[in-house]
């Protein structure tokens, strides 16, 4: 077991909620915070998260509250970001506006995106907003479905972060039970490699909802991965990261997994719904969506070829049928596989 610490987790969705019942269950005391006070008092009376992690309980030394000042205290060892990646800056923001005496130690990123105005990575927001932070923030990656962590089932992550002591405390805060965390200093590869397998999640789901089968959904995963790989490197990130668990293991299973939210996205598109009908009905973010814009202008403001999410934003934004979609990504010059 893990020394316990005092860590706040911010942002009270699935993953904030699994993530804080992991941490609770290792011996940590976890305040969660939710944005929504009746959110927080539901979850007070239940002990558990009914509207987005049904079912599991919380921990005793897990405490909700929307109240900001009650989690990110002088105490905190660690304050853990959970909210989806289009609301980590004003998260930020909102920590740096408590000016908390030597407050944070540590930060660890949990979302997986890009900021799609400035395209700046998680790290870098959070670093922008928190400059004392600067070089020591982490972000998390790796294959994680919430649920499963919520469950206790066996979970592997990375922690990236530039400062390796500080990966190496985040390292051994969050390992214990079933839960194993590596680290790397290739935060650029972390953080590509989660933003980029919820594109290629979507893009997967729409190919099983029409029907196209496992051959295709192979393809775009070895595909995607190729693609991945390419700008992540032209970012500064070094390839073998995206082999692993935050490239690589992280595809697979977004892209395979029932659990998955953005291939359920792409899956209701694939069956011809709207996309404005799914995210109304899901009531939870899919990260792979907003991607798609963040990683289709990444792709071009360093002049990597992105065919799959070229195709991706096309559908998504420019109204392109899923059928003219595929027989484009067939149709394109044939070249050499490393090509």
């Amino acid at each position: 077991m893990p020394t316990p610490r005092r860590i706040a987790v911010l942002g009270a969705g699935s993953w904030g909620t699994a993530l804080a019942i992991h941490l609770s269950a290792i011996g940590h005391a976890v305040g969660l915070w939710a944005r929504d006070a009746a959110h927080a008092n539901r979850m007070r009376a239940e002990r558990a998260n009914a509207r987005y992690l049904p079912g599991r309980p919380f921990p005793p030394g897990l405490t909700p509250t929307d109240r900001l000042v009650e989690v990110v205290t002088p105490q905190v060892d660690l304050v853990l970001f959970a909210v989806p990646s289009h609301a980590t800056r004003e998260m930020a923001q909102q920590v740096a506006a408590l000016n908390v005496p030597g407050l944070p130690e540590l930060a660890l990123v949990a979302a997986k995106g890009i900021e799609v105005d400035s395209l700046e990575t998680m790290e870098h927001v959070v670093a922008q907003e928190l400059p004392a932070l600067r070089g020591r923030v982490a972000v998390l990656g790796g294959p994680s479905f919430a649920d499963e962590v919520a469950q206790g089932q066996p979970t592997t992550v990375v922690v990236g972060c530039r400062d390796r002591t500080s990966a190496n405390r985040v390292q051994h805060a969050i390992s214990g039970g079933r839960f194993r965390a590596y680290v790397t200093d290739d935060v650029a590869g972390v953080e590509l490699g989660g933003t980029y397998k919820n594109v290629i999640a979507v893009a997967a789901g729409i190919g099983d909802g029409a029907g196209y089968g496992q051959n295709a959904r192979a393809a775009l995963i070895t595909r995607g991965l190729a693609e991945m790989s390419r700008l992540a490197v032209a970012m500064g990130a070094k390839e073998e990261t995206l082999s692993g668990l935050a490239g690589l293991g992280d595809l697979v299973l977004t892209c395979t997994g029932g659990l998955s939210r953005n291939r359920r996205v792409g899956l209701a598109l694939g069956q011809g719904r709207t996309l404005d009908h799914v995210l109304a009905q899901m009531g939870m973010v899919a990260e792979g969506v907003r991607n798609t814009k963040s990683v289709y202008q990444l792709g071009q403001r360093h002049r990597v070829e992105l065919p799959i999410v070229e195709t991706m934003h096309d559908i998504l934004y420019d109204g392109l049928s899923i059928e003219d979609a595929a027989q484009a990504l067939l149709r394109r010059t044939l070249k050499g596989e490393r090509g």
